[in-house]
């Protein structure tokens, strides 16, 4: 038996109000400046397609708790994406988990590699994301 990756989790503290970053984060134009290009609705149930580096992946709203939570499901193997606000005075912690993995040796239909190196590239590029593009996304201005 191989070894069930852990969830990829990324946290900052953002110099933005809560409502704000939600803005950042719900709004499909504001989403695609950080993150890719996608027709993302904060609703419940809403089906939608994020442009990957792999191709479109379908994606669904499984959860909103404005201005604290949204969970959708990514692509077609079992993956969920989590966006957790938390207001800290006139800041935001923000949590993005990426959770869903699969043993090492699955291998990723549409990348057609082992979950483990695409675990490894997703951490890397989440890190960059968070880190880079939503916080220049979120405190400009």
């Amino acid at each position: 038996m191989t070894e069930q990756l852990q969830d990829i989790v990324k946290t900052i503290t953002l110099n933005a109000s809560i409502e704000k970053v939600w803005e950042r984060v719900t709004d499909a134009e504001q989403l695609a400046g950080w993150f890719m290009p996608n027709n993302f609705k904060p609703i419940v149930g809403h089906e939608f397609t994020v442009q990957s580096p792999f191709g479109p992946s379908p994606c669904k709203v499984e959860q909103i708790d404005a201005p604290y939570f949204v969970r959708f499901a990514w692509d077609t193997d079992g993956w969920f994406v989590t966006f957790e606000l938390k207001e800290i005075g006139e800041q935001t912690e923000f949590t993005l988990t990426h959770g869903g993995w699969k043993e090492a040796s699955h291998i990723v239909p549409k990348a057609k590699i082992a979950s483990e190196a695409v675990h490894k590239n997703m951490d890397g590029g989440w890190t960059m994301i968070v880190g880079r593009k939503l916080k220049e996304a979120v405190e400009a201005e």
